[in-house]
């Protein structure tokens, strides 16, 4: 079930930009449909999802969406998409909802699930 709080967030991206809202959107259900137990908060300025603890997060910026990992360093990258060179966290920039596909978000979201859910 979709707080309020989540509503909120969307509807206000939706006047920034549809593009943007339909990047957000997709990039949500993708997240979602890994399985039913995971939920989701506003904070921070983006979604923050968790399964067990958290595991990654969509934030809106002007130009792109970015796909967050808490703990993306300790991804397996092998199509070298993840960005960021900190000690623990790793994103995936998105400009189109194409990018979902071709850079691979459904496996590195199927990975850092399961990491969370073993943690």
């Amino acid at each position: 079930m979709t707080s309020d709080r989540i509503t909120n967030f969307l509807e206000a991206l939706c006047i920034l930009g549809e593009e943007r809202y339909n990047l957000v959107q997709s990039l949500r259900k993708e997240v979602l449909a890994l399985d039913e137990s995971i939920s989701e908060e506003v904070k921070y300025g983006g979604i923050l999802f968790s399964a067990v603890k958290p595991f990654c997060g969509i934030f809106s910026y002007s130009k792109h969406v970015s796909l967050e990992f808490g703990e993306g360093a300790s991804l397996p990258d092998k199509h070298g998409v993840l960005e960021g060179e900190g000690k623990l966290r790793r994103h995936i920039k998105l400009l189109k909802q194409e990018e979902i596909e071709s850079r691979h978000v459904r496996e590195y979201l199927a990975l850092a699930f399961n990491a969370a859910r073993s943690a």
